[in-house]
């Protein structure tokens, strides 16, 4: 009995420490987001390139020594309807939803498909500790969507909960048992409530689930939780001088207090890829830790062929 009392309590100081530390860790982040401004130094780390053909890039994660990502791969492209068919503005297309997991050095080591009927396209994914969660949804905005939890080591998923709206990104605040989505262009952002595994509210009417987004400067598309019931964002918005002008795509990243919908830091990121077509680094996948320098935020802004670009932020 004596052992079985001392291993017990072990385990609980076990899970104590892990708990202090990532909560540490994340108010941490948080803190150090908090400095940067639109002045901040960006320096490039490394610019890996991506050894499997990643399609179109949405969410990213990591877990361990191990980056995960969702892309959608698009075989029958979306058309416009002349006018609104059943609130729907576009066809459905065909297409299949990808996790990818890969290595450092951009080395691909497992692959899943994720798609049910017209809901091929995952968007911005999460990671709690335990499970990655992956939104998969209609190439379509006020359509429909399934949220995935996938097993880390095991890549097996299942399908949570369903969901009448296009969910473009997720993320699980654990401390609370909330789940929080945004919509296609993150205009709207919901939260649905977790009894362990079950989501007890995901068939309630989406009006009351759902904060109107009070920015507008960009639209996220991809968002991790940071602690204290709060989501780190990327995200751009593209914009035009006129209808002759070229497209200017500005990025950004953004802290959110998940409790009201409301922005607490706003940082613009004018980073961009060189090329011929060039893009925002905060199109799509990210994923940010604590560095010596201060921040280290990754990136696969581009399809198909993709590099993992890796930036030291410094901290004033």
């Amino acid at each position: 009995m004596h052992r079985l009392i001392q291993h017990l309590a072990t385990t609980l100081l076990t899970f104590a420490v892990l708990f202090t530390g990532s909560a540490g860790a994340q108010a941490d982040l948080v803190e150090r987001f908090r400095s940067i401004d639109r002045g901040s130094s960006w320096q490039l780390v490394s610019a890996e390139i991506v050894n499997f053909q990643t399609f179109h890039t949405q969410g990213m994660t990591r877990v361990g020594d191990a980056f995960f990502m969702s892309s959608v791969e698009i075989v029958v492209r979306t058309e416009r309807y002349p006018e609104l068919r059943d609130g729907l503005d576009r066809t459905a297309g065909e297409g299949m939803g990808h996790l990818f997991k890969f290595d450092l050095d951009g080395n691909l080591l497992a692959s899943i498909t994720l798609a049910e009927g017209d809901m091929y396209h995952p968007g911005g994914i999460d990671y709690d500790d335990r499970y990655i969660w992956v939104p998969v949804a209609e190439y379509r905005p006020n359509s429909a969507s399934v949220i995935y939890r996938v097993d880390p080591d095991t890549m097996e998923a299942t399908a949570v909960f369903r969901f009448p709206d296009h969910i473009g990104g997720i993320v699980h605040n654990p401390d609370d048992g909330t789940l929080h989505g945004v919509s296609w262009g993150s205009r709207r952002l919901y939260t649905w409530d977790l009894d362990g595994d079950i989501v007890v509210n995901a068939d309630a009417d989406p009006e009351s689930l759902r904060t109107l987004n009070t920015q507008h400067y960009i639209d996220y598309q991809d968002c991790q939780y940071v602690g204290d019931a709060r989501m780190l964002c990327s995200g751009l918005t593209n914009y035009r001088m006129d209808a002759e002008s070229p497209v200017f795509p500005l990025g950004g990243l953004e802290l959110v207090d998940l409790r009201s919908g409301l922005p607490i830091h706003q940082v613009p990121v004018r980073l961009y890829t060189q090329g011929e077509n060039r893009r925002v680094l905060t199109q799509n996948p990210f994923f940010v830790e604590t560095s010596d320098a201060g921040l280290r935020v990754y990136f696969v802004p581009e399809d198909d062929t993709s590099h993992l670009f890796v930036y030291d932020v410094e901290v004033r």
